[in-house]
């Protein structure tokens, strides 16, 4: 069974605040193709415009590191099919390393469910929303997670500049999803997830269709 853990993207959406919203149009709409094409013949040519950062989204090392690959240089091996395990740690505020332990992360993705998505499209997802600590990032890292995901905001408390948990993961080549949803539907483990991007040559984000296969 296929679970989908991805946000729709629409125009006009906010996902972070501050951030513009996709438009999505017509570049060439079916009533403008009548004259292209044989009788009876349309097409609908679609056209959209958007911040990299919209909707459920991959970061890459190069989102954070000049250095670093992009979203193009990612293999697929590293964004599908993964073996994953989820940790249900209910927002708001931090969520420190102690929320993992017991936890068998190495070589795995590994899912973050706090509830937030329940506020998506709403002035309270972006006010206080889970994340997660340096501490915790640092676990996962040695622990040898392979990919980290969070059905919040953002992975890093946004009250400062700082971002250790990207600084961190993505230093460490350990991609990071972020807005992600419906992670009450997975078991905790035995399954496996997916988010790839189109390899898209200078982007270190862009969004995904997230989902697992349970």
């Amino acid at each position: 069974m296929l679970i989908d853990l991805s946000h729709v993207i629409e125009d006009g959406m906010i996902t972070y605040p501050g951030f513009p919203a996709p438009h999505v149009c017509d570049y060439l709409s079916r009533e403008d193709s009548h004259g292209r094409y044989a009788a009876g013949t349309t097409f609908q040519i679609g056209r959209i415009d958007l911040v990299a950062n919209t909707g459920t989204y991959l970061d890459s090392p190069f989102h954070r590191f000049g250095d670093g690959r992009d979203i193009s240089q990612l293999t697929l091996e590293e964004l599908s099919d993964l073996p994953a395990v989820v940790v249900h740690a209910a927002g708001p505020g931090a969520i420190d390393a102690p929320a993992f332990a017991g936890l068998t992360v190495s070589g795995r993705a590994v899912l973050v469910h706090t509830g937030w998505s329940r506020h998506w499209r709403t002035e309270r997802y972006g006010q206080g929303h889970p994340y997660l600590t340096a501490a915790a990032a640092e676990w996962l890292k040695g622990q040898g997670a392979r990919l980290v995901g969070i059905d919040s905001l953002n992975i890093d408390g946004t009250a400062t500049g700082e971002r250790p948990v990207h600084t961190t993961l993505l230093g460490a080549g350990i991609p990071i999803v972020e807005h992600l949803r419906g992670l009450e539907e997975l078991p905790a483990a035995g399954f496996t997830f997916s988010a790839v991007p189109p390899a898209v040559r200078g982007m270190g984000s862009f969004p995904v269709r997230a989902y697992a296969r349970v």
